[in-house]
């Protein structure tokens, strides 16, 4: 083909009808590409795990779902910002910052009462265990709910629960003792106590 002197300042000789008004594009190094290319194997690698905690934290798959998407729109968005460590960690705390604004929303907005499953009549057989092992998670504190299905259902560490919601492993602990005792006095028929105001 034919070639020319470029506009800019510098003399460099271009081909034929290459555009020279704009800087060349920056290329990423090849180690870079493959540390992203690892980032998001990762993130897609931990889809289902988001789902199944996002789907036992609102109890509703349409709402997981679309809390599971808008965690990997902000993950895939911010990946600048991840600086190593443990992905799963990261995203989990994605999700659940979410879930906390979402719920935030929600009680500003003012209360509908749904029907109640308890207006339908009582099921027997292994439906009735399951529902009111549901019905336990609903009573606990958000917190606790939230550490109890990072630990039994997602398989975390007592730490990395810790990571997520950003508090110390001692907290966690205690969250998890707590919530254990609610649910197993809820299984067991006792009435939540009330606590006393002096």
């Amino acid at each position: 083909g034919q070639w020319g002197f470029s506009d800019d300042r510098q003399c460099r000789l271009v081909p034929a009808g290459v555009r020279t008004d704009r800087p060349p594009v920056p290329r990423m190094p090849k180690a870079k590409e493959a540390g992203l290319a690892t980032f998001r194997q990762n993130v897609e690698a931990t889809i289902p795990a988001l789902r199944r905690y996002a789907r036992a934290l609102t109890r509703d798959s349409d709402i997981a779902d679309d809390l599971v998407q808008d965690t990997l729109v902000r993950a895939l968005r911010s990946e600048h910002l991840f600086h190593g460590g443990d992905v799963r960690s990261w995203l989990y705390t994605i999700l659940t910052n979410l879930n906390r604004n979402r719920l935030r929303s929600l009680a500003r907005r003012p209360a509908l009462s749904p029907i109640e499953e308890n207006d339908a009549p009582d099921l027997a057989g292994p439906e009735a265990g399951g529902r009111d092992i549901e019905r336990a998670l609903a009573t606990l504190v958000e917190d606790q709910r939230n550490a109890l299905l990072l630990v039994v259902l997602e398989g975390l560490s007592y730490r990395e629960v810790a990571e997520v919601q950003g508090v110390p492993i001692g907290t966690v602990m205690s969250r998890l003792a707590r919530a254990r005792v609610q649910i197993k006095n809820y299984l067991d028929g006792e009435r939540p106590a009330l606590r006393r105001v002096k």
